[in-house]
């Protein structure tokens, strides 16, 4: 389900909580590989607390390719340059090592007993630094992470609402840029909870800040959770009409989407279309072999 790879993602801010290196446009989430070139070589040229933060970032490029212990490797031959940095290089440590431990790549298998307390340890150190900083774009990324540790749906909606309250009281861009991530995460808590109207309106206002933006990725994701929360309602040709646009929107762009074959497949089966439904399962297997 598109949920799955949703979970969540995040800058000019107070005099008290200034930020080094600008790391928006070195970041392809979608390409860690390309991500971390781009670090190595801004690193050639960084120094001080700019290195130390690019450092963590390549950390986390091997940890967006399930490489943890290959993460922690590199985290542990920082840590002494660390003890001597500033808060946001601090805060990106603890960040960093506890995504080694839980994060949204980690599988079920590895999140044991042991992992969580780890990462819980490293996330509660970030926050902590986060706010005694004034950073409040790190302590909600920070506050986010708890969602991997503490996985009930009950969990993730208190800490989605605990960033929220952070992303809307804050008068710092980099904390405000969070606001639709977090409501996607804060609906989608809602919607497991079976709280679809609750649901809808938190994928709604995502939806209008997507729309405002230049993410045409992430907002055809807004519009998919609106749909899918439509169904759950039984607002099937509401929903319908959204997915039958966003399938061809992906296929003008030449990227078939599984997760919008899945939702028309569902919704025609509901209207007892089953040549429809067979259809769209068909183009659904196809495009997740791709």
């Amino acid at each position: 389900m598109r949920t799955s790879i949703l979970a969540s993602l995040f800058f000019s801010l107070s005099a008290n909580a200034a930020m080094a290196i600008d790391l928006a446009p070195l970041w392809d989430f979608a390409r860690p590989d390309v991500s971390e070139q781009r670090f190595r070589v801004a690193l050639e040229k960084a120094s001080g607390d700019d290195a130390v933060i690019l450092r963590t970032q390549i950390a986390r490029t091997y940890g967006l390719r399930k490489d943890f212990d290959g993460a922690r490797k590199l985290l542990r031959e920082i840590e002494t340059a660390v003890g001597t940095a500033g808060p946001e290089a601090k805060i990106r440590f603890h960040l960093e090592l506890g995504r080694t431990f839980a994060s949204a790549t980690h599988s079920a298998k590895l999140l044991t007993s042991e992992a969580k307390s780890q990462a819980r340890r490293e996330y509660d150190r970030a926050l902590e630094l986060a706010r005694a900083a004034n950073l409040d774009g790190l302590a909600i990324d920070a506050i986010h992470m708890f969602a991997f540790i503490d996985t009930a749906p009950a969990d993730q909606l208190k800490w989605g609402e605990a960033a929220l309250e952070v992303s809307l009281s804050s008068q710092q861009p980099d904390a405000r840029r969070w606001e639709a991530s977090i409501r996607n995460n804060v609906g989608y808590a809602l919607h497991q909870l079976g709280r679809f109207d609750e649901a809808l309106s938190q994928f709604h206002k995502a939806l209008a800040i997507r729309e405002r933006g230049t993410n045409a990725g992430a907002t055809r994701s807004a519009r998919w959770m609106v749909a899918w929360t439509l169904r759950s309602l039984d607002r099937n040709d509401e929903a319908l009409q959204i997915q039958l646009t966003l399938e061809m929107d992906a296929d003008a762009a030449g990227k078939p989407d599984p997760y919008v074959f899945e939702e028309l497949e569902a919704l025609y089966r509901k209207a007892g279309n089953l040549p429809k439904a067979e259809h769209y399962a068909q183009r659904k297997a196809a495009a997740s072999q791709r």
